[in-house]
């Protein structure tokens, strides 16, 4: 309770210092922007094939957190947002189907609902795939997309089975006509028009660019005749129609006047996917066939890992005039989102929530490095574990006398090339007793 106190008095003194992070009349908008199995170089300004203009211009004029780290799948990325608690704390590995979070859970959503925050929710949940599990019995006032994973891009199916159909609005299974990513982008500008003088929390986890991946032809056409191979083309297509949502979403906020005090942010929710396209698993929508060419690059591995391919992704926030403009080194994980905008929004817990995050507000505002603390990850099925502290980062393969470590230094083998678990025993142990 101590550290949930001090979170909240910090954002407390922001909110009321002019020289502060929040120096305004009232509390922040917030719009969190997730994308789906978008890697590390999917994205023009990290030298992407696709362009993406308007994410190159957050990027630019944001703040952009170089050392983000998610959970290499998909579920567990977002129970780490909803609850600012590592994942595993729930049993949530794997991507799933089922119930992830215990009904009482304080989510961000409610908690900011107790600051008098309007909150929705457009894209895929994927914490609960009944409509009984869905997110408005989790804190959302208005919910609409994938109940589940990610869905065939016009039917908006899940994979076949008790959980295909998967498509709702507000706790309903819909039928809806239209491309996901269009779908997604116009439920959240929809509902940033229609907002009132309170605050908001809008969150917009889109379906791009996850399989089974078909874009429309106009779409297609638009992307450099560099690019070749069908697979690859509407690849890059969906990442460019992603780009164009969060452009959607920025002209929204500009065009009825709620940008200035509005706190973006975009991430993803794990690494690249090299996995195949054409997924039988799901209905059928006529998608390409081959493997996905998702680019993580400089990073070593890919979705599923615990390298940095999969956990380490691309991740800006822009607050104009509040966030400071730039690029950080920090290392810093999805956990920290709740206490972030606990603090940013005075929210003051009733009991110890037993956080694994910590609040970003002061490397937000000034850049201020945060004390060196420990990043835990876990793989699914449990198959591995991860710590990164400082610069360094152990992974542990398997359990019991079957266990193997791997240990890198990230600042000099920033690809983790290098195993240095046999050169470096001290360092090895005190990173097994953490």
């Amino acid at each position: 309770m101590k550290t949930c106190r001090l979170l909240s008095l910090l954002g407390a003194t922001l909110l009321a210092s002019p020289a502060g992070l929040a120096a305004t009349n009232s509390l922040p908008n917030i719009v969190f922007i997730m994308a789906d199995d978008l890697g590390w170089a999917d994205v023009a300004f990290h030298g992407g094939n696709a362009p993406t203009p308007h994410l190159d211009r957050l990027a630019r004029e944001g703040l952009e957190l170089r050392a983000h780290y998610v959970a290499p799948v998909c579920s567990p990325t977002r129970a780490g947002l909803m609850t600012g608690r590592v994942w595993s704390r729930f049993g949530v590995v794997n991507p799933q189907a089922e119930r992830a979070l215990p009904w009482d859970t304080v989510t961000l959503p409610r908690l900011l609902k107790t600051r008098g925050y309007d909150t929705a929710m457009t894209g895929k949940w994927h914490l609960g795939s009944l409509p009984e599990h869905g997110p408005q019995r989790f804190g959302f006032d208005h919910s609409h997309g994938s109940l589940g994973g990610g869905v065939t891009p016009y039917s908006h199916k899940y994979k076949k089975g008790k959980y295909t159909d998967t498509w709702h609005r507000n706790g309903k299974l819909i039928e809806e006509t239209g491309y996901v990513t269009d779908l997604i982008a116009r439920e959240a500008v929809q509902w940033i028009e229609g907002r009132g003088a309170a605050p908001f929390f809008l969150y917009v986890p889109l379906t791009a660019v996850h399989l089974p991946i078909k874009e429309p032809d106009e779409w297609v056409a638009r992307v450099p005749a560099a690019i070749t191979g069908e697979v690859a083309r509407h690849y890059a297509a969906c990442v460019m129609h992603l780009d164009d949502a969060v452009g959607q979403i920025v002209s929204a906020l500009e065009r009825t006047g709620k940008r200035a005090n509005t706190l973006l942010v975009f991430t993803s929710d794990n690494g690249g996917s090299t996995a195949e396209n054409n997924d039988r698993a799901y209905p059928d929508d006529q998608c390409p066939s081959g493997p996905l060419p998702g680019n993580n690059r400089p990073w070593r591995g890919k979705k599923g890992d615990l390298y940095d391919g999969g956990t380490r992704v691309p991740t800006i926030v822009s607050w104009p005039g509040r966030a400071r403009p730039g690029k950080v080194e920090t290392p810093v994980q999805i956990t920290d989102w709740v206490p972030t905008f606990a603090a940013l929004t005075g929210y003051r817990p009733e009991r110890e929530l037993k956080w694994d995050g910590t609040s970003l507000l002061p490397l937000l505002s000034t850049h201020a490095p945060l004390p060196e603390r420990p990043l835990y990850a876990v793989a699914p099925g449990w198959r591995a574990r991860s710590l990164r502290h400082g610069d360094w980062k152990l992974i542990a393969f398997g359990d019991g006398a079957a266990r193997k470590y791997e240990l890198y230094h990230l600042a000099a083998d920033p690809a983790e090339q290098t195993n240095l678990a046999v050169t470096e025993p001290d360092r090895l142990g005190r990173l097994q007793t953490l």
